[in-house]
């Protein structure tokens, strides 16, 4: 007998405004409540707060919801000090306090770790820096609104692709957040706005720096303005046609001083954002390293040399690898503009066995790693055969950190020290580094 496919009807999402009571925070900052033992996610809401939301999602096994109505606030919320908090998606827990934040955030990284790696590590003194003024750059949205015959000009709303328009930041470096205001005016002014893809801030030590990416060619009208805007306001400024094309336009290319060297970078570069915290993580890891003037160090997924250099100040011979060559390029040139004959650069795509690799065949007395969001499950495990006693990994993502640290543990390493890094306050995002010993 012939079956026919029927497709099941999709279930109605029940949009009625109801109340819940919040439980606890996930380990995104969002508050949780339960309805038939299935948890529903609520951004901006606190543990033991009765809300009143709207569901936007509804799944098998979780629900998500938009805030409507704090009915019983917790005596944890505080105002935010932003006015464009509500609707901006640029941070997420304002309505915490840094205290509270930074608690919060050290709470989620015992547990990820303990989760997945089964370790109870104490957690050391958590690094911080400047609660607002922090950030050292920053993407700006643009869009042109047909209809209202008007530019856009900010930061994603909250859960939306929509654009809130605004002309200051809280959390910006204040020379950055300065400069939004005029380059909105500015920017409003071209007779060809449809054409602007976003722009990018950019603070070095020495300048600020402004990127603008246009879809297609800018009119000399609009070229000239721009230039005449960073002179007028000392900036340097890019122009980028395409995604990975950069022109200098106007001023010098920006760098940054961390533990005593100098590092050259250009806005498309990978840097810290908080360069606070940055200068204490540097700082961190090298005492945790231990280092000696007769150490061999390797610096995995190492970029411009943010650890590298500073590192091989303090001992015999640095090997810096980068999946990007263009990366590794610029971070033997900074070791040149450092007078650093003892660091070495190389590419190596490194979530592929390294064996091949010529500086994989030398032993090395420590290694640090600073991988990106996914982790480094291809390198980890090939750690232990190159002789480290000490391992520092520096993360962005707890929970591959949790998970790598299993196969560190596997190889004889003990966990040693933890630590939380607040490189992004007010989000829910947490920096981490971790410390593995080997006698």
């Amino acid at each position: 007998m012939a079956r026919f496919f029927q497709p099941k009807k999709k279930t109605q999402l029940n949009t009625k405004h109801q109340s819940v009571l919040v439980e606890k925070l996930d380990h995104h900052g969002s508050g949780m409540a339960y309805q038939n033992k299935k948890p529903i996610f609520i951004e901006g809401a606190l543990p033991k707060e009765e809300v009143l939301i709207q569901l936007t999602e509804s799944k098998a096994k979780y629900a998500r919801a938009k805030l409507i109505k704090v009915l019983t606030p917790s005596p944890e919320r505080i105002a935010p000090f932003c006015p464009h908090y509500d609707m901006c998606g640029g941070c997420n827990m304002q309505h915490l306090s840094s205290a509270d934040q930074q608690a919060h955030k050290s709470r989620t990284l015992a547990q990820l770790m303990r989760k997945f790696s089964g370790q109870d590590a104490a957690l050391s003194a958590l690094i911080s820096g400047d609660e607002q003024g922090y950030r050292r750059r920053a993407r700006i949205s643009i869009k042109w609104d047909k209809k209202q015959r008007q530019l856009q000009f900010g930061f994603r709303k909250k859960q939306s692709q929509e654009i809130i328009t605004l002309t200051d930041c809280p959390v910006l470096v204040p020379e950055l957040s300065a400069l939004m205001a005029p380059l909105y005016a500015l920017l409003s002014e071209f007779s060809q706005p449809e054409h602007l893809g976003h722009v990018e801030l950019v603070k070095g030590d020495n300048v600020n720096i402004l990127v603008v990416r246009h879809l297609k060619p800018l009119t000399e009208n609009e070229e000239a303005a721009l230039i005449a805007f960073a002179t007028t306001h000392h900036i340097t400024l890019y122009l980028m046609p395409e995604s990975h094309q950069l022109t200098l336009v106007r001023g010098e290319a920006g760098v940054y001083q961390e533990a005593g060297v100098t590092i050259a970078f250009e806005p498309n570069n990978f840097i810290q954002v908080n360069q606070k915290v940055n200068a204490q993580m540097v700082q961190q890891a090298m005492a945790w390293l231990t280092l000696s003037d007769s150490d061999r160090v390797l610096d995995l997924f190492c970029g411009l040399g943010n650890f590298s250099l500073p590192i091989a100040k303090h001992v015999a011979h640095v090997v810096g690898v980068e999946g990007v060559e263009a990366m590794v390029e610029k971070a033997a040139n900074n070791a040149a503009l450092n007078q650093l004959s003892n660091v070495e650069f190389f590419q190596a795509n490194l979530e592929q066995p390294i064996a091949n690799n010529a500086w994989a065949g030398e032993k090395f007395d420590k290694v640090l790693l600073d991988p990106a969001r996914a982790g480094a499950s291809g390198i980890v495990e090939q750690l232990s055969a190159l002789g480290a006693t000490r391992v520092v990994y520096v993360s962005c993502n707890p929970a591959t950190l949790a998970r790598d640290s299993q196969s560190l543990l596997e190889q004889g390493y003990q966990l040693e020290k933890l630590a939380m890094l607040d490189m992004f306050p007010h989000t829910s995002h947490l920096e981490s580094m971790a410390l593995f010993v080997k006698d």
